[in-house]
């Protein structure tokens, strides 16, 4: 495992050794990513915190959804580009490249999400994810309804409404710790 220094601007150490289940995780990370993620390695002090972490990610983000992979990906660069997040900016935004296999798709969520071509239920979903992170106290019943009116459904809000607060929460944990994306992914996908 890469030492966590040079990851975040805080010192915490990874334990060492790593528990067997967190080193098969990695190690799973390792082989199909080439790489394990920053984010993982910063979380490795403490296996506790990584394992909820983990754990809610996968949940969110890989776990059955009526919303895409991509659209989930989706989301997570739009929140991140709201809050100016670095790591997750370069992290996700690498993600949308790969699953819509268009390179420029990643460049404008990164930047402007406005000026992508979308599907009406993915600019509502863009909206409101956005809608969260600036101003969530507005938030009305007629925001929701906006989601319905292009095909979402009342679980499909609730999956917007989490993937945008983990990504509120993260970015802001990443902000703070001047957490590092890992080197590999800026050229990923281009």
């Amino acid at each position: 495992m890469t030492d966590p220094k040079g990851v975040t601007a805080l010192n915490l150490p990874a334990v060492d050794p790593l528990p067997e289940q967190t080193q098969k995780y990695f190690d799973i990370c390792q082989d199909k990513l080439g790489m394990i993620p920053n984010v993982l390695q910063a979380h490795a002090f403490d296996i506790d915190k990584l394992n909820a972490f983990t754990g809610l990610y996968n949940n969110l983000m890989l776990a059955h959804s009526g919303l895409s992979k991509l659209e989930r990906e989706m989301i997570a660069v739009v929140v991140s580009s709201v809050n100016k997040c670095f790591y997750c900016l370069t992290a996700h935004g690498a993600a949308v490249r790969e699953l819509s296999g268009d390179p420029v798709l990643g460049e404008m969520m990164v930047m402007n999400y406005r000026v992508a071509d979308l599907t009406p239920r993915q600019r509502a979903m863009l909206e409101f994810a956005e809608k969260i992170t600036i101003s969530s106290h507005t938030i009305t019943e007629s925001d929701r309804q906006a989601l319905r009116d292009v095909g979402l459904e009342d679980r499909d809000i609730w999956d917007i409404a989490n993937v945008a607060g983990f990504f509120n929460m993260t970015n802001r944990v990443a902000s703070a710790v001047d957490m590092r994306p890992n080197a590999e992914y800026h050229a990923q996908h281009r």
